[in-house]
């Protein structure tokens, strides 16, 4: 299985989703953000926070790219929002202490 990191980077969705989403991620604040897409009560650890937000967000893309009347640009934007947001996260605490 490809590692969390490899995983994202393999994404593929259009350009302007994505800067958007770049832009959006620097206010990106986990409490605020995360209990509004995956719930109320206690926050999964980032690996596990990023896996469901990329399981969430792969079926709203299908929904974009079938035309799917339910498709919300709001949602997809909020998740790739967090998804971005919980790499971050992810990868700073995988990074080891002594840099």
């Amino acid at each position: 299985m490809q590692d969390l990191m490899t995983m994202l980077s393999t994404l593929r969705r259009p350009r302007l989703l994505i800067r958007a989403a770049r832009f959006g991620a620097q206010d990106y604040n986990r409490d605020r953000h995360l209990q509004r897409l995956l719930g109320y009560g206690s926050l999964p650890r980032s690996g596990a926070a990023l896996m469901r937000l990329m399981e969430m967000e792969r079926g709203v893309d299908e929904q974009r790219r079938n035309d799917d009347a339910g498709y919300s640009l709001v949602r997809h934007l909020d998740l790739l929002i967090a998804m971005m947001g919980e790499a971050q996260l992810y990868q700073s605490s995988r990074a080891p202490q002594g840099q």
